[in-house]
């Protein structure tokens, strides 16, 4: 088993920044990819960007240039620096990992852009 535990949501004002924080613990042998996903009511859960175990990105086009995904594997965590934050970034943000089988998810954390 796998938990995620996110961190770092909020409320913030159109341009702002925040950064959420997922920390990963229990059975991590065999992880591969780590990443963020967001949902709105009424939509499909959306990859907002992935982060190999290599290093290697990748990042939904509507963020590209405004968030970086980042991963520490020593201390099992992974970070999402969001910058000029939008209305329509509002949505509750999930921490994301795979290993061989199976996915898994944290509890969200939920984000809000709004003057």
């Amino acid at each position: 088993q796998v938990q995620l535990v996110e961190s770092g949501g909020g409320l913030v004002q159109p341009g702002g920044s925040l950064r959420l924080s997922c920390a990963a613990s229990g059975s991590l042998l065999s992880i591969t990819v780590m990443g963020w996903w967001r949902q709105t009511p009424g939509k499909q859960r959306e990859l907002v960007a992935g982060i190999s175990g290599g290093g290697s990105t990748n990042y939904a086009d509507s963020v590209k240039g405004r968030f970086t995904i980042s991963r520490d594997s020593a201390k099992n965590t992974v970070s999402l620096q969001m910058n000029s934050l939008k209305p329509e970034d509002t949505a509750v943000y999930y921490c994301y990992t795979h290993k061989p089988g199976r996915d898994y998810w944290g509890q969200g954390t939920q984000v809000t852009v709004s003057s």
